[in-house]
């Protein structure tokens, strides 16, 4: 899996203008985000129990911003992984089980905003999906994690964030909501059936 991931990269992943149509790897935002990737890269090389596959080097030569989409073969235990870079950087992690994969995923990671499973199984598909599944705000089966539909809550989890924007939950920012309850009865209800008194 990893080598034909590699050779993807390779042969598949265009640099160049986001406005043309066939690139699929664009410029950073920034300087500064480049400097955070390469200090990203150089906290990598320095791992004894991680390397880069292909990647890792900045392209002056594409453009001031331009950096090499990067594949990281590592462990879920190396601090570097903790952290966001906002940038084109994979990192790959060999799990013994769908289990083990789903319990890093969830306990290993303090991220929440995306998550991705490719499989034809359908039991692990609701595994994922489900109340024990991904802890992620945005959670996908067979679809990559970049970007989200137009019309679907957007927010995350753990140290991603908290709530939800867009979507079915955008028209609630522009409300003020009250909670409202008739009593049909000639009797005066307390909440929740409590009842004062002595028989």
């Amino acid at each position: 899996f990893v080598s034909k991931l590699v050779t993807k990269y390779k042969k598949e992943i265009k640099i160049g203008d986001p406005m043309a149509s066939d690139t699929l790897c664009g410029p950073l935002i920034n300087a500064a985000s480049v400097r955070d990737y390469e200090e990203g890269i150089a906290e990598i090389l320095q791992s004894k129990k991680s390397r880069v596959l292909i990647g890792g080097n900045r392209l002056g030569n594409v453009g001031p911003n331009f950096v090499e989409p990067t594949i990281v073969e590592t462990i879920f235990t190396e601090p570097f992984v903790q952290k966001e870079l906002f940038a084109p950087v994979l990192y790959v992690m060999k799990c013994t089980s769908f289990e083990d994969a789903l319990q890093q995923h969830n306990k290993g990671s303090v991220h929440g905003l995306s998550s991705s499973l490719f499989t034809k199984d359908n039991q692990r598909v609701w595994e994922w999906l489900g109340p024990n599944g991904s802890d992620c705000g945005i959670v996908n089966v067979n679809i990559g994690t970049s970007g989200a539909e137009i019309g679907g809550a957007f927010g995350g989890e753990k140290q991603t964030g908290v709530g939800r924007e867009s979507g079915s939950d955008a028209w609630k920012q522009y409300m003020r909501r009250s909670t409202c309850t008739i009593n049909y009865s000639t009797e005066l209800p307390l909440a929740q059936g409590i009842k004062f008194g002595s028989d």
